[in-house]
């Protein structure tokens, strides 16, 4: 069983509150999202693992378990070609839960015009694969956003 923490500090408003139809619909797998505090900061692994794909906006960590979380900082932040983020760790690296992966403004991506909310998706899993899932509230960065069993 698997506890994933929530990446950044926030209000989660759940999948449905991405502004992107692929996360919002569930497409790339359930889980929630946390539309992120303003200012400056980092997001954290939601989980212990393996670090497998590292761009600027995005990252996944697979735990012990398989189990590979997508945590994708904003929505089309990928047209920003790394511009606004910083890598604090590299693809293939041993992460901790909660340890500092990129660092970020939310304020500065919303201000270019795009939504700051962070989806934090379980890749290859199946609905019901997940329990406790946060839909609503604030949370902090590395509070439990769901588990995944």
């Amino acid at each position: 069983m698997t506890r994933v923490l929530s990446p950044v500090t926030g209000r989660v408003v759940g999948l449905a509150g991405v502004p992107d139809p692929v996360f919002a619909q569930a497409m790339v797998g359930p889980g929630t999202a946390v539309d992120p505090e303003r200012g400056p900061g980092h997001a954290i692994a939601p989980v212990t693992g393996k670090l497998v794909k590292l761009h600027p906006h995005a990252y996944v960590v697979v735990d012990e378990e398989g189990h590979g979380v997508l945590v994708h900082l904003g929505v089309d932040t990928v047209k920003l070609k790394g511009e606004g983020f910083e890598l604090l760790v590299s693809e293939g690296d041993a992460v901790t839960a909660g340890q500092p992966v990129i660092g970020w403004n939310p304020a500065a991506i919303e201000a270019g015009g795009r939504s700051p909310v962070c989806a934090v998706v379980a890749l290859d899993a199946g609905a019901d694969a997940l329990s406790d899932v946060v839909e609503s509230g604030e949370v902090s960065k590395g509070d439990d956003l769901f588990t995944w069993s």
